[in-house]
């Protein structure tokens, strides 16, 4: 997964990409990956990392249950929320069943990298 803050495109632009790209690790099996696009998570106990992880596994099995699971995850819009400090990032999720839904993912930069809050 890469997580971009390299300064190419607008803030809104950095956050939406660096979302979709973690969103698509997610779809990819790449639950580490996942895990690295959030913020702080480089400092948490390996206990809860595995948590995490397992979790992740059964939101994407749920999916498949539910939707016959996800087609893919688009970005639409990115809106900056100044007083939560954050990237509010619009993804629209398409499922296999052909519904769709959007989702908001707040997004933080930190280091030069926007990663999910």
């Amino acid at each position: 997964m890469v997580v971009c803050g390299c300064g190419k495109g607008t803030a809104e632009e950095q956050a939406m990409k660096s979302a979709a790209d973690c969103y698509a690790s997610l779809l990819e099996g790449d639950y580490d990956g996942f895990l690295g696009g959030r913020a702080g998570m480089d400092s948490i106990p390996d206990s809860f990392r595995e948590q995490l992880l397992v979790s992740y596994k059964q939101f994407v099995h749920h999916q498949q249950q539910a939707h016959q699971g996800i087609r893919a995850v688009e970005p639409v819009r990115a809106v900056a929320d100044s007083s939560l400090n954050v990237m509010q990032v619009f993804l629209l999720v398409s499922y296999a069943d052909s519904t769709q839904e959007e989702i908001v993912v707040p997004m933080v930069e930190h280091n030069g990298e926007w990663k999910m809050k």
